[in-house]
Parts: C-alpha cells; sequence; structure tokens
C-alpha cells in the first residue's frame, strides 16, 4: 500500500510563491511517476503537471506552463510543486498522485492513470 502526504498549503497574496511537497511511503519511491492535480469548488479535478519515473521528463497543463515547476527527491521520497506568480484562478485543493502503471507519457495527465491518492491540501490565492 502507498501513502502520500502533502503539506505546505496555505493562503498566498496573487503574484506571490508556494511549495507543496508530497511525501510518499509503503512503496519504491523511485519506480512510479507522480502528478499533481487540483480541484476548486464546484469543479471538476484537473491535472496540473506530472513528472515521469526517471525524473527526466516532466508536463504541465498549459494554464501553469512557465509558472509551476515540478521536482522529484528520490533519497527523500518526496515529490515538490513550487508555484509562482500565483493567481486567485489557482485557489483549489491540490493532490498528489502515483502512478504504478505510467512510467512516462500522456497518461499521466488523466486523474484515471494514477493508482493512490493523498489527502489533499489547500491552497488560497488572494487577490
Amino acid at each position: 500500500q502507498v501513502q502520500l502526504v502533502e503539506s505546505g498549503g496555505g493562503l498566498v497574496q496573487a503574484g506571490g510563491s508556494l511549495n507543496l511537497s508530497c511525501a510518499a511511503s509503503g512503496r519504491t519511491f523511485n519506480n512510479y511517476a507522480m502528478g499533481w492535480f487540483r480541484q476548486a469548488p464546484g469543479k471538476e479535478r484537473e491535472f496540473v503537471t506530472a513528472i515521469s519515473r526517471s525524473g527526466v521528463s516532466t508536463y504541465s497543463a498549459d494554464s501553469v506552463k512557465g509558472r509551476f515547476t515540478i521536482s522529484r527527491d528520490s533519497a527523500k521520497n518526496t515529490v515538490y510543486l513550487q508555484m509562482y506568480r500565483t493567481t486567485p484562478e489557482d485557489t483549489a485543493v491540490y493532490y498528489c498522485a502515483l502512478s504504478l502503471r505510467n512510467a512516462m507519457g500522456s497518461g499521466l495527465r488523466d486523474a484515471s492513470g494514477y493508482d493512490f491518492w493523498g489527502q489533499g491540501t489547500q491552497v488560497t490565492v488572494s487577490s
């Protein structure tokens, strides 16, 4: 079984930065791709960004390209989401996820491609 625990959420002013972390336990972290998704009130969960099993490839939604960066630290079994130049539209609960089936590629953009999810962390961007 896999446990994913997000942290780092909070309140930030528009234009500010925030760093989220997701600590993984229960499986060999290096063997799996990871992703971040978000869900705003009244909206469906949407893809934010993902990183391949190797860490070489990353994938991002157009809405966050150039503003958000995903990275992973295998020694710490942790994946990070660095958020820059935030806007009120970034307000949502952010979830990290682990994929057993997809090491890389377009499958990482779809929530159905993931097998384990964290509990989420709230990010609120004030205008």
